[in-house]
């Protein structure tokens, strides 16, 4: 297995610029899994976040792929900076919880009419999924009510792709009681929890969409 960082650009969050990075994943049984693909959605959102975009076909050709390389799509949610590119798979199944998907069925906002508008078609999961026996998407609430994230086994132990579970490097590492940056969490309880249980994985490498 091995992994690979792709840079997809930038956002801004509080005048503070963010970057946006997806995540291959090249398994020996699944092929190329892509964790989250970046920017895109209304015009309105990415004028807002003042997006810096670039294309993930670009971004995985950085590293000899191409978007039709990939045979499965892992939302870790569907927020407009972590779904945006989805419409260059259509080919391949795009993961995500059920849950997520009625959230934002539930939440409706513009982001959610232009998923609709898109025809996107999601593989819905309930809870903790096991995709090969070292790959497995885990429900990790609290960033959004439907969070997932990935657990891979590799050579050098276990490695997460927490999505917006972890914001940055910092908040993994305070305690989940301090003040959080603004949208941190939609539920706090649940966001605590989910912290814990990604810490007592005893990772060696965890993987940020927003740290650089």
């Amino acid at each position: 297995m091995e992994i690979k960082r792709l840079d997809l650009g930038h956002l801004y969050v509080t005048a503070h610029p963010w970057p946006v990075h997806g995540y291959v994943i090249l398994h020996e049984q699944l092929g190329v899994v892509l964790v989250d693909t970046g920017c895109g959605g209304p015009d309105e959102v990415l004028r807002y976040f003042k997006v810096v975009n670039r294309t993930v076909a670009d971004a995985l050709g950085d590293h000899g792929l191409a978007p039709v390389d990939v045979t499965m799509v892992i939302n870790t949610h569907l927020h407009f900076d972590h779904c945006g590119q989805n419409p260059a798979f259509a080919h391949a199944p795009l993961m995500v919880q059920r849950s997520e998907h009625e959230r934002i069925l539930r939440e409706r906002d513009e982001v959610t009419d232009w998923i609709e508008a898109s025809g996107m078609r999601f593989e819905l999961l309930d809870g903790t999924t096991d995709l090969a026996a070292d790959l497995r998407i885990v429900a990790s609430a609290g960033h959004t009510s439907g969070h997932q994230s990935v657990v891979a086994t590799t050579a050098a132990g276990t490695e997460l792709f927490i999505g917006d579970a972890a914001y940055t490097r910092a908040v993994w590492a305070s305690d989940g009681l301090r003040r959080l940056p603004e949208g941190q969490a939609a539920d706090i309880d649940a966001w605590r929890g989910t912290l814990a249980n990604l810490k007592a994985l005893a990772p060696a490498r965890v993987h940020f969409c927003h740290d650089g």
